[in-house]
């Protein structure tokens, strides 16, 4: 019997499950006994069954086959994970340039195969369930005239209680009355970074980073300062200890969870260690959540902001990359600069459509959202390895690959050799577009590296593309091309 101390039953028996799985007791391929036999066995109802298959299938140890039960999955390739760069000294003026426009700008030829999108294509959307909500809000709210006046600049407050709700499950307690809807998770970020700074200022974030980070940060006329970030545990705190001892920092900007690109997971007691950082320097960390929905162990959907007493936390976050981004809505909570950040967006032109933030509010307190959420991280999981498998068969030997717990993105580091930026112009003329490395760095670094994104169209012409690119890097290498310098 369980006392209040143990973890649930189904995490027990899911537990039990992946040891046998992982020691090998239980083989690749092996179908595992019926809902009904295991919640005999145990002793359980047959829905604390299913919530450890589920579980089971979140950690990628399991597959669920229609009509045929579940099995064990089979084995992800081992690869070395990449290594952790070197801290940059001093911050730098952000100078974007036309090649990471290019490669990952929203205007691409239709009959490129590419490998830089880092949002889910139509194909692992439910279209159908968002325009269902979308009437829904429409039909439901006709006597309120939505569509005949303008809406608040921060948001509908039937959304903005829903977006409470849900900030539970990233273990936030809310004050909807805090919540500000945007026009995306960017738009988010850049409020919260001219809330906060001055033109001039220096702001720390990880490295390599969010080329749209680049982006507003350039926008705003704002210093980077690069801090090494480890492609499992994240931004390293300690060379961030040191940016702040002999930096004007005035805000970090950070993606613990499924970090872009590394696909890195701060350790929660990192996220704690953080939260006293910034309350000792009166520092303001820009949190952005929007791959929280898409990790696969359940602990590192918890947010930085959740530790946060100080209101140093301004938490970030939007549906674009889980539901439809298309309805082109973020949200934030902005802490103890509140008042100032709202008082900046009422200078905006006006809020966002109420139907669509009503229609959102419908779609994330659905039933059935939990369960959309985790058909897509199987969907998203399956292509991952489908992707490692290629890389370990046909990249350059050497090719060091993250491997990060859900999320749309691949971190490659190929031998120091080889030249990513002329990989991707001779990938280019074969009409395949990758990302190289330099494109997530302030100063040009990581040019013997690539990120692969698995989110937009899917087919065997994309592996096949794959395999072209491994191919090619291994020519590069053969062939000595000569690296140009960065």
């Amino acid at each position: 019997m369980a006392t209040d101390d143990a973890p649930p039953l189904y995490l027990q028996i899911a537990e039990q499950l992946a040891q046998l799985i992982r020691n090998g007791t239980l083989a690749r391929g092996e179908k595992l006994p019926s809902v009904r036999e295991l919640a005999r066995q145990h002793g359980v109802a047959q829905t604390t069954v299913v919530q450890a298959y589920h579980w089971l299938e979140d950690a990628r140890l399991i597959t669920a086959r229609p009509r045929s039960g579940f099995f064990v999955a089979a084995r992800p390739v081992s690869l070395p994970e990449p290594s952790t760069p070197r801290p940059m000294r001093r911050p730098r003026e952000v100078s974007v340039d036309w090649l990471g426009q290019r490669i990952l700008g929203r205007n691409q030829p239709v009959d490129i195969i590419s490998y830089s999108s880092g949002t889910p294509g139509p194909e692992l959307f439910n279209p159908d369930r968002v325009r269902r909500a979308v009437v829904r809000a429409a039909q439901r709210h006709r006597n309120r005239n939505l569509l005949c006046t303008y809406p608040g600049s921060s948001g509908h407050e039937d959304a903005r209680r829903a977006l409470a709700r849900y900030a539970v499950s990233l273990g936030c307690s809310l004050d909807p009355e805090n919540i500000v809807i945007t026009g995306g998770c960017m738009d988010s970020i850049a409020l919260c970074l001219r809330a906060v700074t001055q033109p001039g200022d220096v702001v720390a974030l990880e490295s390599p980073t969010h080329f749209s980070f680049l982006e507003v940060l350039q926008g705003l006329h704002l210093k980077a300062l690069e801090i090494p970030t480890h492609p499992r545990n994240g931004l390293s705190l300690d060379a961030l200890q040191l940016a702040l001892d002999t930096q004007p920092v005035k805000a970090v900007m950070i993606v613990p969870t499924l970090s872009n690109p590394l696909g890195s997971c701060m350790p929660q007691a990192e996220r704690k260690r953080l939260v006293q950082m910034a309350a000792r320097y009166d520092m303001a960390v820009i949190e952005d959540a929007i791959y929280n929905d898409l990790v696969e162990v359940d602990e590192m959907r918890r947010t930085v902001k959740s530790y946060d007493t100080t209101g140093h936390v301004m938490l970030c976050d939007s549906f674009s990359k889980t539901l439809a981004p298309g309805l082109r809505l973020g949200w934030l909570e902005a802490g103890r600069w509140a008042d100032k950040l709202r008082a900046i967006k009422d200078l905006q032109a006006g809020g966002q459509s109420a139907v669509l933030e009503l229609a959102l509010a419908d779609l994330i307190t659905q039933a059935g959202h939990v369960a959309a959420m985790r058909q897509l991280r199987a969907a998203v999981a399956a292509r991952m390895d489908e992707v490692r498998h290629v890389i370990a068969a046909h990249f350059p030997q050497g090719t060091r690959v993250s491997d990060p717990p859900g999320g749309l993105l691949l971190w490659l580091e190929l031998p120091r050799a080889l030249d990513s930026v002329q990989l991707h112009e001779a990938c280019l003329a074969r009409q395949i577009l990758i990302a190289p490395g330099t494109v997530f760095s302030a100063s040009g670094r990581f040019r013997n590296c690539l990120r692969i994104g698995v989110g937009g169209d899917w087919s065997p012409a994309h592996l096949e593309a794959l395999r072209t690119v491994g191919d090619m890097a291994c020519q590069m290498l053969q062939s000595g091309a000569p690296r140009k310098a960065a």
